[in-house]
């Protein structure tokens, strides 16, 4: 079983585990980024996005998955402002050893490169020092911010998901990257800002014409 998540910081970015005095702020950011966060979220199939938000129970589920070693849960911090969320869920030991990132941030904050850090920070606390050996994360083809995410930090591309969750209202299709540790030869957050980063060729996946560039995990 996982420790619970841990306090991981390079410069102004910390990402920390979530507790339940966040749900207040975390509800304050979710009503005021939600032109932003709308078209991005998980929906019940027959279903549209309510616009209410009950913080204090999504944190309690999340800390569950958190004590049964299925899940981190993590806040993420800028200059020690709350910024966003990163979940790890999936968490799979033994043979399969492996984990599927989520994430989001709050428009003020996008643009100074708070998500790839924080996916960075996790991404590597999970490869090297807990001993995973995958880490996926899915996106959705039109949101090219979140893209540009797993671009600059040189997750490989593993295909598309067909109507693979549901979303904004209709079973929506996910690209997938993944990273396994033999891909790595030094901490993933090092790769990147050193600029070692294998280029990164776009055209091997599906982006329609149009997709958003400020998508919700803007980097």
């Amino acid at each position: 079983m996982f420790d619970s998540a841990p306090r991981l910081t390079h410069g102004a970015v910390t990402v920390r585990g979530i507790k339940l005095r966040d749900a207040r702020v975390l509800e304050a950011e979710l009503v005021a980024n939600r032109p932003w966060l709308e078209r991005w979220e998980a929906t019940l199939p027959g279903t549209r996005p309510s616009g209410r938000f009950d913080t204090r129970s999504s944190i309690r589920s999340l800390l569950e998955a958190d004590r049964e070693g299925s899940g981190l849960a993590f806040a993420i911090e800028v200059d020690g402002e709350f910024a966003g969320q990163l979940n790890v869920a999936n968490i799979s030991g033994g043979a399969l050893a492996s984990s599927t990132l989520g994430y989001w941030i709050a428009r003020r904050f996008a643009g100074r490169g708070a998500t790839t850090t924080a996916v960075a920070l996790v991404a590597d606390h999970l490869l090297l020092a807990r001993g995973l050996h995958r880490v996926e994360v899915c996106i959705r083809p039109e949101n090219l911010a979140s893209l540009r995410v797993v671009e600059k930090l040189g997750f490989r591309y593993e295909g598309c998901r067909r109507r693979y969750i549901h979303i904004d209202g209709d079973w929506r299709d996910h690209l997938c990257f993944a990273l396994v540790r033999e891909e790595l030869t030094e901490p993933l957050l090092d790769r990147w800002l050193g600029g070692r980063v294998p280029e990164f060729d776009r055209s091997v996946y599906p982006v329609p014409i149009g997709g958003d560039p400020r998508g919700a995990t803007s980097t």
